[in-house]
């Protein structure tokens, strides 16, 4: 089984309109919901082998907070230019170029792509709120197996939802 964590990044400050949207950080309430989120990922006993993040201020950020609150050898993260104004494929290329030794493996990116992408795999899903997780569960072998057939489970939550 893989497991694959799909997280949408925290609310973001527009309290400057001029700065460029690589550079937008969290607002109050992003830097209040990643941790909330990411301790209630640790309490499910989620471990991810790797963090994979967008090079966007505001998902790195998000990435980080979330992976403090998870034990410690669970915060390795990875930024990848790829995540960021990520499409469908581009996602689906990362996740299947995943190294076979890993198990489970978030990804912290952005709308529309992220909430596309889930939508892709599971129909269930129609748009991802900001801080908001998707756990997939495949029963694959290896992630160039990972697909909309072999998805064998779905969980998601947000910070709405408590």
């Amino acid at each position: 089984m893989r497991t694959l964590i799909l997280i949408r990044h925290g609310k973001s400050s527009w309290a400057d309109p001029a700065r460029p949207d690589r550079e937008r950080e969290l607002d109050s309430r992003g830097q209040r919901d990643a941790p909330a989120m990411g301790r209630r990922l640790a309490k499910r006993d989620v471990r991810p082998n790797l963090i994979v993040s967008s090079p966007a201020r505001r998902a790195l950020a998000t990435a980080r907070l979330i992976a403090a609150e998870l034990p410690a050898r669970h915060r390795e993260i990875v930024v990848d230019e790829r995540l960021y104004a990520a499409t469908p494929l581009d996602l689906l290329a990362v996740v299947q170029g995943l190294d076979k030794q890993l198990h489970c493996v978030m990804l912290v990116g952005h709308n529309p792509g992220l909430s596309e992408f889930a939508h892709a795999l599971c129909d269930e899903i129609a748009e991802l709120p900001t801080c908001g997780v998707v756990a997939l569960e495949f029963d694959v072998h290896s992630w160039s197996e990972v697909d909309r057939a072999t998805l064998a489970s779905v969980d998601v939550d947000s910070p709405g939802k408590h």
